[in-house]
Order: C-alpha cells, then structure tokens, then sequence
C-alpha cells in the first residue's frame, strides 16, 4: 500500500524511477525495497486513524523491504504500518519518565493541521515486529536452530544491498528511536536485519533485532527475534574507560550497543519454501 501519494505501484516506472525502489531476482526469489521521503499531512493522518496512535516524528510510510519466493508464494515483508501496530497501545508498557508529559502534548501539534487525540501508548515506540508473512508456509518455533554465523562471515561477494528506514523520533530530545531494515543478497544465502533501537537519556537502552536467514539451494528460512535491553547507567559504567568522545560515540552506535547489552528474550523460527 502506497501512502504518499506520488506513486502508484511498488515496481519501477516513469513516475517510480530506480532510485525510489529497486528490484532484484535471483534463485527464484525476488527481494524489493523501495525509499521514499517521509509522509506528509494527509497520509499521516490516515496512518495515525489507521493505528491510533500518534506516529513519530519521522515516518517513511511508503518504505519497504520485500522478499518472496516465486514459485511457493511465501512472502516476508518489512513496513513501517504493521511495525507501528504492535506499539502497545494501553500505556502498560509506557516508559515513565520526567518528560513524559511534554511528550504527550507536542505530539498534538508536531503535524501540523492533522487534528487528533493523543491516547497513552508506549511513546517509545518500542515493537517485537519480526516482517509480515503471507502465503501458505509458516513459520514454526523451533528453538535448537543456530544461524549459520561461519557462513554468514565468508566473504562471499555481495550481489544485492540496502539499507532502509521506516521510522525515526528523537523523543522530545530525550534520546531517539528508530527502525530501519537492512538487506545483502549473496550466492548461495541472503540475510535481512531489522533493528529497532531506543536511546533514552538517563533511563534506558533497548535493541529489537530480526534477522532472516535464506538459504537458496535447501529452501530453509530460519528467523530469529532477539531482545536486548540494559539501564542507561549500567551502559555508562561499562563505556567509562574508553574516554569521553570515544564513549559518547559508542553509546549513540547501536552497532557497538549491541554487544554491551544483554539478550532478555530470544525466539527462533524456521519454514521450508521447498516444502
């Protein structure tokens, strides 16, 4: 589904040139991504009576990491929509903090001329979303499979790569959130990384990944959903000894974060396109 307006299918043409959305087919699967500016009023608007909540300040609605396998139909995809969806909508989850209330009320104004009601939700926009499935095969839980790290690690040349957001917000200047999607396609395997991170000053470090492992000649997918998170302070210490400019870095890379904090919660899946 196209939120923006400007384009009207999810494949290349006049109006969608290459450099918004770029296809790729190899080993009967076909890998789409697709780059847009972030949303405007309307299409906002839509989107926050479609999820109702409020969407970050930066939402690349019409974003999009697609992989399917041709011949069995089975499908993955990465949207900012569907990732927003499973925000907690109640406020259990929500991260009580000394802005929180600032927070709630620029939300009423940040989008200009949309008119809507702000109901308490988790503001850090934290999702477990691991890509919406379609099609007959499903994954099934299967907690003894490992990715296969060694293979992962071959420098095996690169035949396809993106990298995508779907969604940014700086949390009233308390920190930022994000979540973005990652893709290389390589011979004989490919590996998708969706990451969500969350900085907030002071509290908190969380880090959401899913990785989709495909391997081309036996047809397994494995999916594996891994949640890392560790107070702001226990980071802090960790950091100290590396120097001011050096730790202040590390603690704005989720890529260097990712191996400070701890794994709170792990689920791993797998599926066969080849039956």
């Amino acid at each position: 589904m196209t939120l923006n307006g400007g384009i009207a299918t999810p494949f290349p043409s006049a109006a969608a040139p290459d450099r918004t959305t770029r296809t790729f087919k190899h080993q009967g699967f076909s890998i789409t991504t697709r780059k847009l500016p972030i949303l405007k009023a309307a299409p906002i608007e839509a989107m926050t009576a479609s999820l109702g909540i409020a969407p970050p300040e930066m939402i690349f609605g019409d974003n999009l990491v697609r992989v399917a396998h041709e011949a069995s139909g089975w499908a993955i995809e990465f949207n900012a929509l569907d990732a927003l969806d499973m925000v907690d909508k109640t406020g259990k989850a929500m991260l009580e903090v000394r802005h929180a209330a600032e927070w709630q009320r620029t939300r009423e104004k940040v989008h200009e001329g949309i008119k809507e009601v702000v109901k308490p939700f988790d503001w850090s926009y934290t999702t477990a979303y691991r890509g919406t499935s379609t099609g007959s095969v499903e994954f099934k839980d299967d907690p003894t499979a490992e990715l296969p790290l060694q293979a992962l690690r071959a420098p095996d040349p690169i035949l396809f790569f993106d990298d995508v957001m779907l969604y940014e917000d700086e949390l009233a200047d308390n920190g930022a959130t994000m979540l973005s999607v990652k893709i290389r396609v390589m011979p004989a395997r490919m590996l998708v990384l969706s990451r969500f991170f969350m900085r907030l000053d002071d509290v908190l470090f969380r880090i959401r990944d899913t990785r989709v492992f495909i391997d081309f000649g036996t047809g397994v997918v494995l999916r594996e959903h891994q949640a890392r998170e560790l107070e702001y302070e226990q980071v802090r210490i960790k950091v100290a000894g590396r120097g001011d400019a050096e730790a202040l870095a590390t603690m704005r890379d989720p890529n260097q974060l990712v191996e400070l904090l701890p794994v709170v919660e792990r689920v791993m899946e797998t599926l066969n396109v080849l039956g």
